[in-house]
C-alpha cells in the first residue's frame, strides 16, 4: 500500500508517520498492495484532523476524524473506512468479483465551491478540481457518493446513452438525479 502525506500547516513526525503507515497496512486485507492512501493532516485549536482517502482501482473511500490526539484520529479514520466496507460489503464484493471497479467507477471530488464576498457581492471560486469521469450506472454512482460521504456525485450515465448526470441526496430522504440535455 502506497501512503502519501499532505501536511497542512502542521508537521507529522517520523514516529507518527510510521504509526499511520502501520495502521493503513491494516487495510491491505481489503485492497492489497496496489491501493494508494492520501493522508491529509491538520492541527488547529488543539485538535488533530486526519483525512484518509483510499484509491483502489479508481474507487475511492474517504474518512475524516478530528480528536485531541493524532493517534485517536488515525484509529477513528481507519475504523470509519472499515465500517464503510462492511456496510457495503455485498455490493462491493459483487463489483470485485466482476472486476468492474476499474471499468465502472470514477474518481469523485467535490465540485468547485463558491463564497459570497460581503463587501462587493462578487462570487469567487476558491477551489477547482478536475474529474476523470467514467461511465457507470446510477446505482453505482449512489454507492460511490455514499462511500465518499458527499451530498452529490457527478458521472456519465451508462444507462442514458452516456449523458452527464448528477445524483444527490434529497432532504426528505431518497435520492434525486439530474440528467443533462443534449
Amino acid at each position: 500500500m502506497n501512503v502519501k502525506f499532505n501536511e497542512r500547516k502542521a508537521k507529522i513526525y517520523n514516529d507518527r508517520k510510521e504509526y499511520i503507515i502501520k495502521k493503513c497496512q491494516k487495510l491491505d486485507k481489503y485492497f492489497g498492495e496496489e491501493a494508494e492512501v492520501q493522508v491529509a493532516y491538520s492541527f488547529q485549536r488543539n485538535e488533530h484532523t486526519i483525512e484518509l482517502t483510499v484509491n483502489y482501482r479508481s474507487f475511492y473511500f474517504r474518512a475524516e476524524e478530528t480528536t485531541d490526539d493524532i493517534l485517536k484520529s488515525v484509529d477513528g479514520a481507519i475504523d470509519s473506512i472499515e465500517r464503510q466496507i462492511r456496510k457495503n460489503k455485498t455490493r462491493l464484493a459483487k463489483k470485485m468479483r466482476q472486476d468492474s471497479f476499474a471499468k465502472t467507477m470514477s474518481a469523485a471530488a467535490a465540485a468547485p465551491e463558491a463564497e459570497t464576498a460581503a463587501e462587493d457581492e462578487a462570487l469567487e471560486v476558491v477551489r477547482v478540481k478536475e474529474l476523470d469521469v467514467k461511465p457507470m450506472t446510477a446505482e453505482d454512482a449512489i454507492l460511490q457518493m455514499n462511500l465518499l460521504n458527499h451530498e452529490f456525485f457527478f458521472f456519465v450515465n451508462s444507462e442514458e446513452n452516456g449523458k452527464y448526470c448528477v445524483v444527490y441526496k434529497r432532504k426528505n430522504g431518497g435520492y434525486g438525479m439530474l440528467i443533462a440535455k443534449e
